[in-house]
């Protein structure tokens, strides 16, 4: 380990002429090094330590370290418009950080979140001197990875992310009276009354976002990252949370960039939330091994491909997931591709009643005609988000009195007779019908103990119109990796809401506004499990 200088700030022009401003940590030692490259909108003092070991820390392991305010954030001047300006900035940043005193010419970047965003803008114009990357909790696809889940606007999270960016801009504007209200509003979200952001923060991303609600606008087009990086190639360490809310950006954009690359792409995904990335993930200790690896396999990472050391990296499995349940890391040559195990609903009609209603079964039962359940959503009471990666509170968490609800349907299998260890996406088909002309439907899938408690997986949730398809609706759920032990047993929730991690369903479209609450319905789904009807989950089983 290297000693390092005081930490040194340093400024440097765009293409456009906007000044944006940068602190470097630099080890106290002769020669040239590489440089790691963040850029964040949040302050570059906090330099995502909530997640990162300190710049510090990796300054002393032979790097300068350059953290910088992007585009009218921190001190940087020019105005902050969401991702807008940073493929551009990125470019020019890359180019200046390659050329500052006592680098070799060689950078890479890292971060998450927005972080880890903008380096995949900053690689879509390919500088020559960025060789590599390691992006983290990212959306690849802005829509479907970030903004939206099966076409439902994911609002909690949005809401508090753009209250969270008004509540800076207030401030860097000297704002008292904006910065106090979204300040106290962001410590009790307006999850019904969201039109605080309307009037305090008319410029905000968000209320794009919500303007912009099918996934084929020209908008996302423009704003996603996978427009622009279809021809880039370049060594990139995806990390990922098997709670994180942008796991679908992960490994949409692992599985793309993999699938073509000439480049190593190595995958790493931890039982996390978005963050902090430790042992223990809402109310489930995962283990000593759980603790985040990232900072010292980043290094490892850059002295292979900014130092030509042979690290041993390229002889190693590229994929790396945690396994929840045997709480250890398991490698693999590529993400599973598994053969699906199905699991088929079964009911005597009571399914919202009686726990022992609603039945998985790895095979179909003797078909019973006009089998089903009826599942009743009430607006003034709509199922609560509880964990999942949804939900600001992530991760497992105990739900048996969520199941106990009347408007949850829960199917349940028989005990596990030997562990089932599972890889990869989680699909559920479910053949459903109900009174309105828009409903959505939330599928969770649990681990339940011989005591009755229950654990959530994974979960997924999807947006319906009534009659459009005489097919069954698909549930994409959350990718897993996860081992269910023998003498345990399975279990899967339907519901048709999860608030507020998503706008409710209002009978005719998303509750995004109090007006809009006003007019919700109440809406009945009939569920069937009989005839050629069956609806069913598909494991991926390994």
């Amino acid at each position: 380990m290297l000693k390092v200088l005081p930490k040194q700030t340093a400024s440097m022009h765009t293409r456009d002429g906007v000044r944006l401003d940068a602190d470097i940590y630099r080890p106290d030692a002769e020669g040239e090094f590489p440089v790691l490259l963040m850029r964040q909108p949040y302050g570059r003092a906090i330099a995502s330590t909530v997640v990162y070991a300190h710049p510090t820390w990796y300054a002393a392991h032979g790097y300068i370290v350059v953290i910088q305010d992007v585009r009218g954030r921190g001190t940087s001047e020019g105005e902050f418009k969401l991702f807008s300006h940073e493929i551009a900035d990125g470019e020019d940043s890359v180019n200046w950080a390659a050329n500052i005193p006592g680098s070799n010419g060689k950078v890479g970047m890292y971060g998450f979140s927005y972080q880890g965003m903008t380096q995949l803008y900053a690689a879509a114009n390919k500088p020559a001197a960025l060789k590599t990357i390691c992006p983290a909790m990212i959306g690849y696809d802005l829509y479907a990875d970030w903004a939206y889940e099966g076409g439902t606007f994911c609002l909690q999270s949005n809401l508090a992310w753009a209250i969270q960016l008004a509540t800076e801009t207030a401030r860097l504007r000297g704002d008292k009276t904006a910065h106090q209200a979204l300040f106290t509003a962001s410590r009790n979200l307006s999850l019904t009354n969201p039109e605080i952001l309307q009037h305090l923060a008319p410029e905000s991303f968000y209320h794009e976002w919500l303007a912009n609600s099918q996934p084929d606008a020209a908008y996302w087009e423009e704003l996603s990252p996978k427009r622009y990086l279809q021809t880039v190639d370049l060594p990139m360490f995806h990390i990922g949370g098997w709670f994180d809310t942008y796991l679908r950006g992960t490994l949409h954009l692992y599985k793309d960039i993999a699938g073509r690359s000439h480049t190593p792409q190595h995958l790493l995904v931890g039982p996390w939330a978005h963050l902090p990335w430790g042992r223990k993930v809402g109310a489930v200790d995962f283990g000593p091994k759980a603790a985040s690896p990232v900072d010292k396999m980043q290094v490892r990472w850059f002295d292979q491909f900014l130092k030509d050391v042979d690290t041993g990296l390229l002889h190693e499995s590229p994929v790396c997931l945690f396994e929840m349940g045997t709480n250890i890391w398991r490698t693999f040559p590529n993400f599973p591709t598994p053969m699906y195990k199905i699991y088929f609903l079964s009911t005597t009609g009571l399914a919202s009643i009686r726990e022992d209603s609603g039945t998985l079964n790895p095979s179909p039962q003797p078909p019973v005609p006009n089998t089903f359940d009826v599942l009743v959503h009430d607006p003034w009471r709509p199922v609560p988000a509880l964990g999942g990666h949804a939900a600001l509170l992530a991760g497992m968490f105990e739900r048996s009195h969520l199941d106990s609800r009347s408007d949850v349907l829960t199917y349940t299998s028989e005990t596990l007779a030997a562990d089932l260890h599972l890889a990869g996406d989680v699909v559920v088909e479910i053949w459903c019908s109900a009174d309105q002309p828009s409903y959505d439907l939330c599928a969770v899938l649990s681990e339940v103990h011989p005591d009755g408690q229950a654990y959530n997986l994974t979960q997924g949730y999807v947006h319906c119109q009534a009659g459009v398809n005489p097919l069954p609706t698909k549930i994409q759920l959350q990718a897993t990796c996860a081992r269910i032990a023998k003498g345990n047993a399975l279990r899967l929730s339907l519901s048709a809401a999860c608030f507020p991690a998503y706008a409710m369903n209002s009978g005719t479209g998303a509750v995004i506004s109090s007006e809009s609450l006003l007019d919700a319905q109440v809406i009945t789904l009939t569920v069937s499990c009989g005839g050629e009807a069956i609806s069913q989950v598909l494991l991926p089983v390994i």
